[in-house]
């Protein structure tokens, strides 16, 4: 008879078969993983995960940058119940609707920047940037000028893994991959300071990143724009805040074009920064802007793309139909558990912890204990979000060869040590729930050290 310990490790060698058997994972080198075996998570509470191993793992990412109301929130659970006996599905197509989707839609209005006040609904922040390509693309077309259908976008900056996402988005890796890609897309470069400035200030690079999309308009045209989209803070490519005055220069310049400006609020929104979105936090002024994740806290799939009046009402005029839409376009129980999230963050006064409190002693505390490690170069964050650059010379900046994926030898003792926090090529980030207490943010600064120090270890 197999003793307790014996019992989880059979059972976690039987699900890691039947994982490798059958299940393709996102984002994974299949064979090497098959081969390895995957973690098995099997709950969560809090800021915490368990594994089927029964350890115990701080989740510095929050899943994936979403659950930002931590886990096991009964509350939640609770609304997709009470939704689901009632009425589990039934879709926004043919004119109908339904009390859940109309009452998030007014939800989310309640929270969005300026007269964002329109909700179209998809599933997956990719599907989100898709609808919002699709939309700024016809909006142009309602207004007699097709031509206008260019969109820029940024090096490095993540956007979604559809064919559409992946097409806007900057990431070489992905391009390589299942194209040809969508046309009409041109990008400029990102805003990274730190490691691209150079030379040049904050505040000249920031100028210098908004000159790059001027000339890029000028170089195809400015009658052949249709808009420049943009993460207020790039979250995939290694959490990239810009220079203070970069959004106000980028704005500067889609007004002097007369070319909109979609903000992806995919990992920015609902609450991460400090604000409802980043676009509040940087005083960025879009014209649509594209949600998922913490919309509802990664509880049940759904995102939303919000659009202002100038877009809406020229849709609203037209006397046609926009052939665009997904079968779950706003289910009824995702719908519900999203609004029962957005109530519960205002309940607890969970924008305003992370603005006033714990975002800024999260961001204190870091610093505290890594700032003067040797492999930290630089640390660039807002709210609970952050970026951590690891480097082989603090002095010159001077970056890890090919022959040591720094990123990925820190995240494997982030891994052996109860901590998640993400690797992105030679950058460490973190995204923990917004629910994070003090004493939670200690100990996860003290996985942080202890992990960078193991890493160093292994590098010197």
């Amino acid at each position: 008879m197999l003793d307790d310990n014996n019992k989880t490790s059979a059972n976690t060698a039987d699900i890691q078969a039947i994982d490798a058997d059958h299940h393709m994972h996102p984002f994974t080198n299949t064979g090497a993983l098959n081969k390895k075996g995957a973690r098995v998570i099997t709950r969560g509470e809090g800021v915490y995960l368990w594994d089927s191993e029964g350890n115990k793992i701080l989740d510095g990412m929050a899943g994936l940058w979403c659950v930002n109301m931590g886990y096991g929130r009964s509350e939640l659970a609770e609304a997709a119940n009470t939704q689901m006996k009632e009425l589990a599905y039934y879709n926004t197509f043919f004119q109908t609707t339904h009390a859940p989707v109309a009452q998030l839609a007014k939800e989310i209005a309640s929270i969005t920047p300026d007269d964002l006040n329109h909700i179209f609904f998809a599933n997956s922040g990719s599907e989100a940037i898709d609808t919002i390509m699709r939309m700024v693309r016809q909006y142009w077309s309602i207004k007699g000028k097709p031509y206008r259908n260019i969109l820029i976008s940024r090096e490095n900056a993540y956007h979604g893994s559809t064919i559409g996402g992946t097409s806007l988005g900057g990431m070489g890796g992905m391009h390589g991959q299942g194209g040809p890609l969508v046309p009409n897309i041109e990008r400029i470069r990102q805003p990274y300071w730190y490691g691209e400035a150079g030379e040049m200030s904050e505040e000249e690079f920031g100028l210098a990143c908004a000159k790059a999309l001027e000339d890029k308009i000028l170089e195809v045209g400015p009658d052949n724009v249709a808009a420049f989209v943009g993460e207020p803070i790039q979250g995939a490519g290694g959490v990239i805040v810009p220079p203070a005055n970069y959004w106000s220069e980028i704005q500067k310049v889609c007004h002097k074009y007369d070319i909109l400006l979609a903000a992806d609020e995919v990992i920015c929104g609902f609450g991460r920064t400090g604000s409802w979105f980043g676009s509040d936090t940087l005083s960025i002024k879009p014209d649509i802007i594209s949600m998922a994740k913490g919309l509802s806290s990664g509880y049940l799939p759904i995102a939303a793309v919000a659009v202002g009046d100038r877009i809406a009402n020229a849709f609203i005029e037209h006397d046609d139909d926009f052939n665009h839409g997904f079968t779950y376009s706003g289910h009824p129980v995702a719908a519900a558990v999203a609004t029962a999230n957005i109530q519960l963050m205002k309940k607890e006064n969970i924008v305003e912890y992370v603005g006033n409190d714990i975002g800024p002693y999260f961001q204190q505390k870091l610093r505290e204990a890594v700032a003067d490690h040797p492999l930290v170069g630089h640390i660039e964050g807002v709210g609970l979000v952050v970026g951590i650059a690891l480097v082989k010379d603090k002095e010159t900046k001077e970056l890890f060869g090919d022959d040591t994926d720094i990123g990925m030898i820190c995240r494997d003792h982030c891994f052996n040590n109860g901590l998640i926090m993400r690797a992105v090529g030679s950058r460490m980030v973190l995204s923990p729930p917004l629910v994070i207490s003090h004493a939670e943010v200690d100990e996860l600064c003290e996985k942080v050290r202890l992990c960078f120090d193991l890493t160093h270890k292994s590098v010197s």
